[in-house]
């Protein structure tokens, strides 16, 4: 008979948005506690990662764990091998570089594999930008859409701004996107020039950082002042009034 093997369980841990950050303002002890037992992770960044592991728990040895790298040059065929400790019994940690694994992150991958291994999967709580930002807009959190990044090209941008405007009052729904930060300037040049005077935009900036940055105005309004976004994480909620 073949032994029966428990399988191990991939914990989602989520980490602080910021190297401002003080984890202990802003992270449960259920992700110390959680660290405490796992020695495997997949993370985007191994150098940040440890980092962090080192600051939410410093008595964790270093040495003792195992980090495989999930990132944007990561193959398919390396995933496999990633999650092979959980079909051994051994917990996984999931990281990402900055809050929540899964959520505009490429874990997502990590996750949907587990499910179809039969793995369980389990999601700490923990910051999210896009939940914060929506929370603090004052816009329809009944309704509203993560649509991440929009096209670089200047052209399809400015195509994309005007459609998720209409569907927004279509559908009364806040509509959201990120940008490279060292982009964000630009990309809210494009959208004072696309979008109509009267529709909300807001912008939150460095979410739980001491510089935390979240207002909603106008675009109209918008044009009168704006703050310096270079190279800060944001997020960017519209909706068409």
């Amino acid at each position: 008979m073949k032994p029966f093997t428990v399988l191990g369980k991939l914990y989602l841990i989520p980490t602080t948005l910021g190297e401002n950050d003080d984890p202990n303002d802003v992270l449960p002890q259920t992700i110390k506690r959680t660290i405490d037992f796992i020695s495997d992770y997949i993370v985007e960044n191994e150098k940040t990662a440890r980092k962090f592991i080192k600051l939410v728990h410093p008595e964790k040895k270093q040495p003792d764990l195992r980090i495989s790298l999930l990132n944007k040059r990561t193959e398919e065929s390396e995933l496999k091998a990633m999650i092979e400790p959980l079909l051994h019994g051994k917990n996984i940690g999931l990281m990402s570089e900055a809050g929540c694994p899964g959520v505009a992150d490429p874990g997502a991958v990590i996750v949907k594999l587990a499910h179809e291994k039969g793995i369980q999967v389990i999601p700490l709580v923990g910051p999210s930008s896009i939940l914060l930002a929506m929370m603090g807009s004052g816009m329809n959190g009944q309704s509203f859409a993560f649509n991440g990044y929009l096209p670089i090209d200047k052209s399809e941008r400015k195509t994309a701004i005007k459609n998720f405007e209409k569907l927004s009052g279509d559908k009364d729904q806040s509509q959201l996107f990120i940008e490279t930060p060292y982009r964000n300037n630009k990309f809210v040049e494009d959208l004072l020039q696309t979008l109509q005077p009267n529709t909300l935009l807001c912008i939150a900036a460095d979410i739980t950082l001491p510089t935390e940055f979240i207002r909603t105005l106008k675009v109209s309004d918008w044009k009168k002042h704006l703050p310096d976004l270079q190279n800060r994480p944001a997020i960017f909620i519209i909706h068409k009034n």
